[in-house]
């Protein structure tokens, strides 16, 4: 069986030959190819030969379209910070004060070279791919990217103190999570991941998602046109589960404080559930630890199909080893062999 057929069959809610596995493994490209991440970052050839590389070595379900979060923010004129050993960071604010806010206008994709390379990779992965092997795309929920434009405590006085400001930068930030989103469709991309840690209860209380996160969530996720899982980046799914459980999503990418065995009895024909290995304590896990936390979750939620194992976060950071990354593989190919029954223990 192919990965697109298995990861075909977890979404469709049915049991394909075992646990589909998708190592958010974008950073570790760099490492393969002997590169610091800025060099790394600098060409489409190096991200594409690092995840073709990578995909052999482990021999996961998905090719990642994917360079790293702060892409959005240089698109709307901000910079990045590039670390030795960590992800790309956004550099400071560009849109500090309200009437900076107003100011924003949506970026022309075309006219942008860091999303150009972006879609130059998703286009040859796809062709790499030929179908066999889904390409995954990514955008920022429209809610969660202008933390990034305006920084976190000046968004969330604007949130609490100035709505129509708020709309406003909503507005620009739907439409271009919308754009974004459809021209990585466009380029080959299978599927999408929406990240939008505000959706999330661990983020944001009930009045703030239901008057502004949900519902630009929400029309975001109704215009994308393609498949999309709405990945909280680490926030909990929590008591917030009945409204992400409609929101339109295909799926949900969960945390490890979730309960799986939980989410799985309200999801189960409705959404997939991707996760939630601990991408933190990831990077200090033995093989053998790997193992037993890979066996729970399958076991949790892996019976009758609907359920992608990865990581909480949607990026595993660099520190993990290859050695724990073969045993998440290797538990997938043993105890995700369905039929799978539903038991917890480890």
């Amino acid at each position: 069986m192919t990965s697109a057929e298995r990861v075909g069959l977890a979404l469709s809610h049915r049991e394909p030959d075992r646990v589909p596995v998708l190592l958010t493994v974008n950073l570790h490209g760099s490492v393969e190819l002997g590169l610091d991440l800025e060099t790394y970052f600098s060409r489409a050839d190096h991200v594409v030969q690092g995840q073709l590389r990578l995909r052999r070595r482990f021999g996961h379900d998905a090719l990642l379209g994917f360079l790293y979060a702060a892409v959005e923010h240089e698109a709307f004129g901000g910079g990045v910070l590039f670390a030795a050993n960590g992800p790309p960071n956004a550099g400071a604010p560009i849109a500090r004060g309200r009437d900076r806010v107003l100011a924003l206008e949506v970026p022309d994709i075309a006219a942008h070279p860091r999303l150009q390379m972006v879609l130059e990779v998703i286009e040859r992965l796809a062709a790499s791919a030929a179908g066999e092997v889904p390409v995954l795309g990514t955008v920022i929920g429209p809610a969660s990217l202008p933390v990034m434009l305006l920084g976190f405590e000046p968004y969330l006085v604007l949130l609490h103190e100035e709505p129509e400001t708020i709309e406003h930068l909503l507005d620009v930030t739907t439409r271009f999570c919308v754009a974004w989103g459809r021209a990585q469709l466009r380029a080959g991309a299978s599927a999408l991941a929406l990240f939008d840690p505000f959706s999330s209860p661990t983020v944001t209380d009930d009045p703030l998602y239901e008057r502004f996160v949900g519902p630009a969530t929400r029309a975001a996720l109704a215009s994308l046109g393609g498949p999309v899982v709405l990945h909280l980046a680490s926030g909990r799914v929590g008591q917030r589960l009945p409204a992400l459980s409609t929101c339109g999503a295909i799926g949900l990418g969960v945390s490890a404080a979730d309960d799986l065995s939980e989410l799985e009895q309200v999801c189960a024909g409705r959404q997939v559930l991707v996760g939630n290995l601990n991408g933190v304590t990831m990077a200090r896990w033995t093989p053998r630890e790997a193992r037993e936390a890979a066996t729970r979750a399958i076991r949790a939620a892996g019976p009758g199909g609907g359920f992608l194992l990865s990581d909480n976060h949607g990026e595993i950071p660099l520190q993990v080893s290859s050695d724990v990354l073969h045993a998440i593989m290797d538990t997938a190919r043993e105890v995700g062999r369905y039929p799978i029954e539903p038991h917890t223990d480890a």
